[in-house]
């Protein structure tokens, strides 16, 4: 599950490099998914609604259990 997990976050990554910003898998645990955005994507004020109405929504169309997903700041 976690390689299929990569595999959309890649497919997905296209879309924040446009606007100079990408993502990062960290874990998947718990039916969580915790990755984290880095470039302009880590300061967004639209960082919210990128990760849950766009990338999670995209993620659980092929992994329905994931339940949330977290930006963790390193």
């Amino acid at each position: 599950m976690v390689e299929k997990i990569k595999e959309l976050i890649d497919d997905l990554r296209i879309y924040l490099n446009i606007d100079g910003g990408d993502i990062e898998f960290i874990k998947y645990e718990d039916n969580i998914l915790y990755v984290k955005l880095t470039g302009n994507c880590a300061h967004c004020m639209l960082q919210d609604q990128t990760l849950n109405e766009n990338i999670l929504q995209a993620i659980k169309e092929e992994v329905p259990e994931i339940k949330e997903i977290i930006n963790v700041e390193l």
